[in-house]
């Protein structure tokens, strides 16, 4: 099997943040050129939050952005009944949709869904999910999503208990000779990195790690952090 290529979606925001500073921050970084130099291993990643009406706001933003971008765009539903927003989110842009399998009454109709709107397919689960409630879907999806914390907010601690996870889902995945990606989304610095990345990852996403502070030089640093520790473990 292929060696999984790594990726950073350094361009991570969520919706209980200022999303205007987020966005124009966003726009910013890319006519600097940094997003541009990141194309081949980046992206952009929305997550639509439960809230009142976020619809409208998420949409949007992937709007305005898929205008100025022609990068990857991973939008990530943490909402119920996910099969709502699927095709609005892909006539405004979106690459791949990535779903929650506690949030579907039917999983295995809602990835079909997202099939036939014509982009990838990503399936998530919560820290207390156990890898076999989507064992069986492996086969369907293109990126399996495990949370390292409690989905709903950011700036929390990684959940070292989700290690084994990350190690169980990529394990299956070549067992079976499969072409699917492992993204971790939670807790993500410069230690945690580490360890995900050796227990299978091999995309990530971060909010508080790169947003606090200088965005360039935080983006700079996690992407040489992220090539360091591959060269170790390949």
């Amino acid at each position: 099997m292929c060696r999984q290529s790594y990726k950073f979606a350094d361009t991570s925001f969520y919706l209980e943040k200022k999303v205007n500073g987020a966005v124009k921050e966003i726009l910013l970084t890319e006519k600097k050129g940094l997003i541009f130099r990141l194309q081949c291993n980046g992206g952009i990643r929305f997550s639509l939050i439960e809230m009142i009406r976020p619809t409208y706001l998420a949409l949007g933003i992937e709007w305005c952005l898929r205008k100025e971008s022609k990068l990857f765009f991973d939008v990530h539903l943490m909402v119920t009944e996910p099969e709502r927003y699927i095709r609005d989110f892909v006539e405004c842009g979106a690459d791949s949709i990535t779903v929650h399998a506690e949030a579907c009454e039917d999983l295995e109709r809602t990835i079909e869904q997202i099939r036939e709107a014509g982009v990838k397919v990503g399936v998530s689960i919560k820290p207390a999910t156990p890898v076999n409630d989507i064992s069986h879907m492996l086969s369907d999806v293109d990126m399996v999503l495990i949370m390292t914390v409690q989905p709903g907010f950011g700036g929390q601690k990684y959940m070292e208990e989700c290690t084994e996870k990350i190690r169980e889902v990529r394990e299956l995945i070549e067992a079976e000779d499969l072409d699917v990606d492992v993204q971790v989304d939670g807790g993500i610095n410069d230690e945690t990195m580490e360890t995900v990345l050796t227990a299978g990852a091999n995309l990530l996403v971060a909010g508080s790690y790169v947003f606090n502070d200088d965005l360039a030089k935080n983006v700079k640093h996690a992407r040489e952090r992220m090539d360091e520790i591959i060269r170790r473990i390949d």
